[in-house]
């Protein structure tokens, strides 16, 4: 019967301009994403977010209209809570226009209760900034733009 349910669920999900459901369905949790082709994720209902680093992507964004950024996106892994720094008390990971080197912590998520630190996935520098401290992120939302150039 679930197996029944899960296929009408992928079907929508095909026909549809949505790329992601997550549905928990007799205490399991469900997670259909359209990337291409259609994957699904079986896994317990109370699960805690993993701890992964963003995929940049190239692209180029604009903070006003005469001025644009170029370089890579960092994308959020999981929806959450952003924060610049370890605690309040403590200096941020990294302010705009400083070097980073691939691996070192950008910022933290903060999914169910757990920390998640994001790393580089490549060294450059830091363009821009586009979410404030404490606000929050969804899935695949822009974080930083680096310029491996830079």
């Amino acid at each position: 019967m679930w197996q029944d349910k899960l296929k009408e669920i992928i079907y929508i999900l095909e026909h549809s301009d949505v790329n992601e459901i997550d549905v928990t369905f007799l205490g399991k949790r469900y997670r259909v994403v359209k990337s291409g082709t259609s994957a699904v994720e079986n896994a317990p209902a109370p699960q805690a977010a993993p701890a992964s680093t963003a995929a940049p992507t190239q692209s180029s964004a604009q903070s006003s209209p005469e001025e644009t950024i170029v370089g890579n996106e960092v994308l959020s892994p999981m929806p959450g809570t952003f924060y610049s720094s370890p605690s309040p008390e403590e200096d941020v990971f990294v302010k705009e226009g400083d070097s980073v080197n691939k691996g070192d912590t950008l910022c933290i998520i903060e999914a169910m209760k757990i920390m998640n630190e994001i790393e580089a996935e490549e060294g450059g520098v830091v363009k821009k900034i586009l979410i404030s401290n404490g606000d929050p992120v969804e899935y695949n939302q822009p974080l930083f733009i680096i310029d491996s150039n830079g």
